[in-house]
């Protein structure tokens, strides 16, 4: 391509304004601003989902799978609300305090029977003493050897955390990279237009 032909050539993209692209670039960028606004604050409506289930003994598997299917997906969603928060940020204390209450309440009540049971017993087995105070170590004794101990329940299964995505196809990630594609068009347009203006013209 000779001399002759750049210059037709850069006559013509003079017409073509890298301003446009510009301006493309700055929308895209907002929709982009915009929708990562929108994906954290619609992230943050469910996590107060899940604790209102929690607390509240509502569907707390069903608002954790929401919770879990959105953060994973959508770009800003981190579960985090700040750097003094604890870890893992979604914690379900109130459904963990409830099932170390029932197992309490099972041991409890079945002890409870346990201990009838036990007097039955040693009352058979010794059923001589005053006031059946010899019958103590015995009824003891039964109530260790065959009485409920309460089951351990890990609090790590009630503790989560999930992985928002750096990039992902929604709104928010097809305007970033609607943005990028066209800042980087930009830049190419406005060093093209210099060079043929100090070279070509």
């Amino acid at each position: 391509m000779d001399k002759r032909q750049l210059h037709h050539l850069g006559t013509k993209l003079k017409h073509l304004s890298p301003w446009y692209a510009v301006a493309l670039t700055i929308i895209s960028a907002i929709i982009c601003i915009f929708a990562l606004r929108a994906n954290n604050q619609h992230m943050i409506t469910l996590r107060q989902a899940v604790y209102s289930a929690d607390k509240n003994s509502g569907d707390v598997k069903g608002t954790l799978q929401s919770l879990q299917a959105y953060v994973t997906t959508h770009m800003n969603t981190n579960l985090s609300a700040g750097n003094g928060t604890v870890y893992p940020p979604i914690q379900l204390k109130y459904t963990y305090d409830r099932l170390v209450k029932a197992e309490s309440d099972r041991v409890a009540a079945t002890n409870k029977k346990l201990y009838t049971a036990a007097e039955n017993y040693c009352q058979a087995k010794i059923p001589t003493g005053f006031s059946g105070r010899y019958r103590i170590s015995c009824v003891q004794s039964y109530i260790k050897a065959h009485g409920a101990k309460a089951q351990s329940i890990p609090d790590d299964l009630y503790k989560f955390d999930f992985v928002s995505p750096r990039w992902s196809p929604d709104l928010a990630g097809w305007s970033l990279l609607a943005a990028v594609a066209l800042a980087l068009i930009s830049i190419a347009a406005f060093f093209v237009r210099w060079w043929f203006r100090h070279f070509i013209a």
